[in-house]
């Protein structure tokens, strides 16, 4: 796939990911890009379209993909753990409104190239995940899992979709992802954002629960670009987009408090936080010529040094 010329949508192009997306492909692929957000438009690109839209209506993703050649949709209801966990409907309802009603969008306007972002909540408990593992049969039924199942129907309906309608679609399974423009406040706030604020905002002594808990995570950058990787080769088999390095949270924390001039008291603490260990394995975007470039401390310093530089 070429992008020069091309009337491309990012929906959700504002966001942690779609913000450097799209900067990628307005500044690199030369492409004509038209956002679809409900952000504010001085969040979005100066040389992007930017419509403002409720993307969980149908209607409005006919709107959005109105003259377009090629969809991203970045679209998705995440959080934390304890979030999800208490909002099971309103995350299972709300992401399958978002891929449901854009897809369908896309094929009505005739749009044949598409890329799906899905989850690694697509996937059975493990402590590896493998492409090949993510068997929507033996998913456990657990409210916390609920994003991960409107993922699954997502995935299922692509295949449909190119089965019947000959779609080109691209799938991506991204690591969690953290950057600048993260939700760093709300009670949807993820492990990244969330030890950056707590840590910016002087919390002391600093409790890190899950101290041992390992988790794969990537910074943002990396993950557009695999996106885009991904898209323009036409690949239709579902790819991880991780580090394949599992981090123990002590780690993260670490990372997060090596750059801060006074350091605080950390009480380390192995109370559960889901399952033990979450590592995706990168061998097919490895073998794609897709690897991630830049390293948790590198990704944390450039996070930390953004919301510093926003609360200010």
């Amino acid at each position: 796939m070429n992008f020069k010329g091309k009337k491309v949508l990012v929906a959700g192009g504002t966001g942690l990911i779609g913000t450097p997306l799209v900067k990628m492909l307005i500044e690199k692929e030369d492409a004509n890009v038209r956002i679809a957000s409900l952000d504010d438009k001085s969040r979005a690109h100066p040389k992007a379209e930017f419509f403002k839209l409720d993307l969980t209506k149908y209607v409005n993703c006919m709107v959005a993909c109105s003259g377009v050649d090629f969809v991203f949709n970045l679209l998705c209801l995440k959080g934390s753990p304890k979030f999800m966990k208490e909002h099971p409907a309103t995350a299972f309802d709300v992401n399958t409104d978002l891929e449901n009603n854009m897809i369908r969008a896309a094929h009505q306007w005739g749009i044949k190239n598409y890329f799906l972002t899905s989850s690694i909540g697509v996937y059975p408990a493990a402590e590896v995940f493998f492409e090949d593992d993510a068997v929507n049969e033996k998913f456990p039924s657990k409210n916390d899992m609920a994003a991960g199942f409107a993922k699954c129907v997502a995935e299922v309906q692509a295949r449909h979709y190119m089965a019947e309608y000959g779609m080109v679609i691209s799938i991506v399974r991204p690591a969690n992802t953290y950057g600048p423009l993260d939700d760093f406040d709300s009670e949807k706030a993820m492990v990244v954002p969330s030890f950056i604020r707590r840590a910016l905002g002087g919390e002391n002594p600093f409790m890190a629960r899950g101290a041992s808990v390992i988790r794969d995570v990537i910074y943002c950058e990396d993950v557009a670009r695999g996106m885009l990787h991904i898209a323009k080769l036409e690949e239709t088999r579902p790819v991880n987009l991780g580090s394949g390095i599992g981090y123990k949270l002590s780690e993260i924390l670490d990372a997060v408090i090596e750059n801060l001039e006074e350091k605080p008291e950390i009480v380390r603490e192995d109370s559960g936080l889901g399952d033990k260990q979450r590592v995706l394995d990168i061998s097919r975007a490895k073998s794609l010529g897709w690897s991630p470039k830049i390293s948790l401390k590198e990704g944390i310093k450039k996070t930390m040094d953004w919301y510093k530089n926003q609360k200010k």
